[in-house]
């Protein structure tokens, strides 16, 4: 592509760079200018290299921080990994996989599709991988983002994706005594597979979406496992089955028959809106079908007690399990509901005063999700700073755009949490509108495409009006709020309402400035 690189501009983004070691390269040339740069190779990633494929843009680099493909599904390789959608909807629809070998498949199986994304795509020459993005800035008089590496290298690209996804990230909790355990700490973010848990003592601290499938798999092996619930929550049945050979066969040859499966899939989990998104008749249905399966599966009368909820469901996450119950009454597990003071060299003591002596402690605590704030520094126009402007919560203009920093978009942005739905069908719209705004910006030569202001408010005041009516605004804490209670993630509506929005793209919704 003819783009001239302006010297001025990788000078000053250089110097605006955070300090890098004493071995980091600078260097006062990109390592290449395109059109469209991709930050992560995970679904979403991967999904807008393809898609860019199809519409004709070509000019595409994807920056991935680690050695292989697959984000959270690469990552997350804990035992009984899985999907608590339905594999057949928790897929991209232009390219549906014929021979999942269950309802509802495991991490190994979700990254095998991942990396035959990548295969069948020919995305693997795109893909440039161990590059940890560091810092993004804009230049205005260029028009072009200057990427910036951790080694102190950089790229430059008229547009960016930013795919890195909100489950990329996660730490250890803040519990006082942490560092003094002398014992096996293991995150479920980051398995420790050459730790044998067999005959081992384990403390697992976390009840949500990752514990639940965890616990169950660990109660095979270990002498002892106890489970340290800060709060319960609803848990509905999971409908998995192993899928027959005859039923892979036809989704083959008639690729008509799996489309409709995920039809009626999408519509199935279209219904749940109505009562985890909203407090309706329905939300008494599902209150009732999760405490039904919770008395069908404990018999203990305050065990039940301590696994029943406070709370609306669809305040927090739905988890979705068969074996999460039993794995809690088996002989070798004990569910612990005292709140956690701290961990001490032995274990975690609780406020009771007891000290719960364990070898290893499994941090099934969930991930540091970008509520306010990014994941590195981003610099717009006029050295607007994001990580400042989203201090307070962040916002965006459906989800994708930012006012003040033009050409750049984000995948699974503030306000595109599905609650009921799969996420990829809140992903590939956002991909298809990036797309569609993109080949514009390169059809008409635009130097910069600005959401205004104006536009980006309007659409966030309605998008806070409606969330105070949700469940998930109802008064219990989750991941979904920030410290002050400000909802950036979840998208108040039905999938069909998000893929409606983005299915416009309004030219005079944007500031436009041209070569």
């Amino acid at each position: 592509m003819n783009l001239i690189v302006h010297t001025d501009a990788v000078e000053a983004s250089v110097k605006t760079r955070p300090s890098q070691s004493k071995k980091a390269k600078v260097t006062a040339q990109p390592l290449a200018v395109v059109n469209t740069l991709i930050i992560g190779a995970g679904f979403a990633g991967l999904g807008s290299a393809i898609r860019l494929q199809q519409a004709g843009l070509k000019d595409i680099v994807i920056l991935e921080r680690s050695s292989k493909v697959g984000g959270t599904w690469r990552d997350n390789t804990y035992p009984g990994a899985a999907c608590d959608i339905p594999s057949n909807l928790y897929s991209y629809s232009f390219a549906q996989n014929p021979n999942w070998s269950r309802g509802f498949s495991g991490s190994a199986e979700i990254l095998d599709y991942i990396n035959y994304l990548v295969g069948n795509f020919q995305l693997n020459e795109l893909i440039k991988f161990n590059q940890n993005v560091s810092a993004l800035s804009f230049d205005q008089a260029s028009g072009l983002w200057t990427i910036a590496l951790a080694d102190g290298e950089f790229y430059q690209a008229r547009t960016v994706i930013s795919a890195a996804g909100p489950l990329s990230n996660f730490s250890f909790p803040q519990i006082d005594g942490l560092e003094n355990f002398k014992g096996k700490k293991i995150h479920s973010a980051n398995w420790d597979h050459d730790y044998d848990i067999k005959g081992k003592r384990v403390a697992v601290i976390g009840t949500g979406a990752s514990a639940i499938q965890i616990i169950p798999e660990l109660v095979k092996t270990a002498d002892f496992v106890k489970v340290f619930q800060r709060t319960p929550g609803w848990v509905t049945p999971r409908p998995d089955y192993k899928t027959p050979e005859w039923n892979k066969a036809v989704f083959r040859t008639l690729p008509a028959a799996q489309t409709a499966m995920r039809r009626a899939l999408y519509w199935a989990h279209e219904s749940m809106a109505l009562a985890v998104i909203w407090n309706s008749p329905l939300t008494k249905v599902a209150e009732q079908l999760a405490k039904s399966h919770l008395k069908n599966q404990v018999k203990d009368t305050w065990l039940r007690r301590q696994l029943t909820p406070d709370f609306k469901i669809g305040c927090k996450r739905v988890l979705v399990s068969n074996d999460y119950y039993p794995a809690l009454q088996k002989p070798n597990c004990k569910l612990i509901t005292w709140p956690i003071v701290k961990i001490t060299e032995q274990g975690v003591q609780t406020m009771e005063g007891v000290e719960h002596a364990v070898d290893c402690i499994v941090f099934a605590t969930g991930f540091d999700v970008s509520k306010s704030g990014t994941p590195f520094p981003i610099t717009g126009l006029n050295n607007r700073n994001l990580a400042q402007e989203w201090s307070r919560g962040a916002q965006a203009y459906k989800s994708i755009n930012v006012s003040g920093f033009p050409n750049l978009f984000f995948t699974f942005g503030p306000n595109s949490g599905p609650g009921h739905n799969s996420a990829l069908v809140y992903m590939e719209s956002q991909i298809d509108y990036a797309v569609r705004v993109i080949k514009t910006i390169i059809d008409q030569g635009i130097k910069a495409l600005d959401v205004r202001p104006e536009v980006q408010a309007q659409y966030n005041k309605g998008i806070q009006q409606r969330l105070a009516k949700t469940n998930w605004n109802s008064g219990c804490k989750s991941w979904y709020l920030t410290e002050d209670g400000f909802n950036a993630t979840m998208y108040p509506g039905f999938a069909t309402q998000y893929k409606r929005q983005m299915a416009t793209f309004d030219q005079k919704d944007y500031q436009v400035m041209t070569a």
